[in-house]
């Protein structure tokens, strides 16, 4: 969920919950070795999540977005370089898009998991790149 004031960047915030179950790679052997305790161990951790505490340094429409990403039950502070896309009015409803982007390395969450090549080098890089593309839909305030 996202919730912000397109006029006001300081008001947003925003959770996220992924279900590890749904990795497809589109290489299910990959997936399912994704899903074991080797990485993300989905029995024992099913979700990761994400959840803000603060908006800074804006400039304009970027910004970054600090906020609380928990992977394998290990949470840390991560801080995605964003901007607001844009926004429009299509049909009677508001919807905005974002991008975002953040590096973690994948060993501060306890995904340790890696082997030789035969040239020696290693299978996993330490570094992963978490990009988002996001595009959210005003909802209607219940009464």
């Amino acid at each position: 969920s996202v919730s912000f004031d397109p006029a006001d960047l300081t008001t947003l915030t925003a959770t996220a919950t992924i279900q590890v179950a749904s990795i497809n790679t589109g290489n299910e052997r990959r997936d399912n070795h994704l899903k074991s305790p080797d990485f993300f161990a989905a029995e024992e951790f099913p979700t990761l999540t994400f959840t803000s505490k603060e908006v800074r340094n804006i400039e304009g429409s970027t910004f970054e977005l600090v906020g609380d990403l928990t992977i394998r039950g290990t949470t840390k502070e991560v801080v995605l370089d964003a901007e607001l896309m844009g926004t429009a009015t299509m049909r009677g409803n508001t919807i905005a898009a974002l991008e975002a982007e953040t590096v973690i390395n994948r060993l501060d969450y306890g995904l340790e998991w890696n082997a030789l090549t035969e040239a020696g080098g290693v299978i996993v890089g330490q570094d992963v790149t978490i990009s988002l593309q996001v595009e959210v839909q005003q909802q209607a305030n219940e009464q």
